[in-house]
């Protein structure tokens, strides 16, 4: 299967909002509980670290990056999304979609990517820890789903090309 990387346009949002949908169904990729209109999702993720993968003409999985504050501080530190759809799972296309992110991100004086991940969700740990994040962290019962609490492992790459 080949897979693209392009540039996430607004044109691709109803199938990322799809993919998104096929995560939060599964209760271990993340706390929401429904999908953003376009704008306000548009609003929260940087523009130029955001990704689709296609294969065959479709989208099969899509990736960006979110400030972690609006404080100056950490104008390098963002938290990545890495969504791929249920069907193209384990095919490859979270590795390229994640080692692009962070080459683009690096670009843009990046220097810290973090994700928090459920600790059932252990693909996606194996996933990000391949592509250089490590576990710093768990952040007992930091949230409840569906009258439970939930535990997030939290995991980091810090830049060895900017931020130093």
């Amino acid at each position: 299967m080949k897979i693209i990387i392009d540039k996430m346009t607004k044109t691709h949002w109803p199938s990322v909002a799809q993919i998104s949908r096929e995560g939060i169904a599964t209760q271990n990729a993340t706390f929401e509980t429904t999908v953003p209109e376009w704008e306000i999702w548009d609003e929260s993720h940087l523009r130029e670290c955001r990704f689709v993968a296609r294969s065959g003409g479709s989208i099969t999985g899509w990736a960006a990056l979110s400030p972690v504050s609006t404080r100056c501080v950490y104008g390098g530190v963002t938290e990545v999304s890495v969504y791929v759809a249920g069907q193209h799972r384990g095919k490859g296309i979270g590795r390229k979609l994640l080692k692009r992110l962070i080459n683009e991100s690096e670009a843009i004086g990046i220097w810290t990517l973090e994700a928090g991940i459920f600790p059932e969700n252990s693909a996606s740990i194996e996933l990000f820890k391949s592509c250089g994040f490590r576990v710093v962290g768990v952040r007992e019962k930091i949230g409840k789903m569906y009258g439970n609490w939930r535990d997030v492992m939290l995991l980091e790459r810090r830049s060895e090309i900017t931020g130093h």
